[in-house]
């Protein structure tokens, strides 16, 4: 995960993550910029940050819902559509997911995945555009930035939820030796699990070393990831145990593959390694399992006021 240290952090959270857009009649679009052509247009900012709450409409366009960000690049699409590596993945960029012609206002994508859809362009201001997806009467709002000056910090970090579901499972590798003994102790692995309500967690108390595909999932639950009011980089993880009762945390990355749970009722640390690393559309080298199905939902609450990055 790249870390990115601007000046402009506190500017950013107030336009990168915006929820809504005021009502804006047709004739206030800039529909034809003058003295630039729509390809300048879509490549006037590196990265064009997919503001999922800002979407109007009742379609869904899969390659735009699950991005965080895409780019335009010589008739190429870009998109960032993992957590993991954000920053990182194509030097900022993410991965090349389909090609694009622009024309007259009009962006055609063929998608490697989702195959063709057909957008009227509209610039509402000077860092947004809109594209309208006629056939669903769906649009999607996207934010220009470019890559000095985004914040994958908050991104990363407003995303912790997809970041869990990114691997097949967590093996934990990792007790205090201080820490009274408890419940989970008995746990070894865990697996957040995408798609259904998007809350779902299972356990395994398999022996540390058990190879992914041959776990044994002891228990299925729902979990919880919640704010720290004034820490961004630190989250609260709630598992629903039925048989004993909540289990409650305080999650820390330490990396794009290793998490820190604290556990205050007893204060016993444990870390835990990602195994099976899911990625949304193969790369260029092929690596990591691939997954298409992932699908971001509409969230309401965000991360206010984040701070510049301080890991290095």
């Amino acid at each position: 995960m790249k870390t990115i240290k601007t000046l402009l952090s506190f500017v950013l959270a107030a336009t990168l993550f915006t929820s809504c857009y005021t009502e804006v009649h047709v004739d206030d679009y800039v529909d034809e910029p003058a003295g630039i052509s729509i390809h300048q247009l879509l490549n006037s900012y590196e990265l064009w940050y997919v503001d999922i709450n800002a979407t109007k409409g009742f379609g869904e366009i899969p390659f735009l819902q699950k991005a965080f960000t895409i780019s335009f690049k010589g008739g190429l699409v870009y998109a960032n559509n993992n957590i993991v590596g954000l920053g990182d993945n194509g030097n900022g960029f993410g991965i090349d997911v389909g090609e694009y012609d622009a024309y007259n206002m009009i962006l055609d994508v063929q998608h490697d995945i989702d195959g063709f859809s057909t957008f009227d362009v509209f610039q509402v201001d000077n860092t947004t555009i809109e594209l309208y997806h006629p056939d669903t009467d769906t649009s999607y709002f996207l934010e220009g930035y470019q890559r000095n000056n985004f914040d994958y910090d908050f991104v990363f970090y407003d995303n912790i939820h997809y970041f869990l579901q990114e691997y097949e499972a967590w093996e934990k590798t990792y007790t205090s030796e201080f820490g009274a003994i408890n419940e989970f102790d008995n746990e070894h692995f865990l697996q957040f699990l995408a798609g259904g309500n998007d809350s779902e967690f299972r356990s395994s108390q398999d022996p540390s070393g058990t190879n992914v595909n041959n776990l044994v999932w002891d228990y299925t639950g729902v979990y919880g990831v919640g704010n720290v009011s004034g820490d961004m980089y630190l989250k609260t993880l709630t598992l629903d145990y039925d048989f004993f009762n909540n289990e409650h945390f305080e999650l820390s990355v330490i990396n794009d593959e290793t998490i820190e749970l604290f556990h205050p009722s007893s204060e016993t640390v444990y870390e835990f390694k990602g195994r099976g690393y899911i990625q949304y559309l193969k790369n260029a080298e092929g690596k990591g399992k691939t997954k298409v199905d992932k699908k971001r939902k509409f969230k309401n609450k965000r991360v206010e006021n984040p701070r510049k990055s301080s890991r290095v």
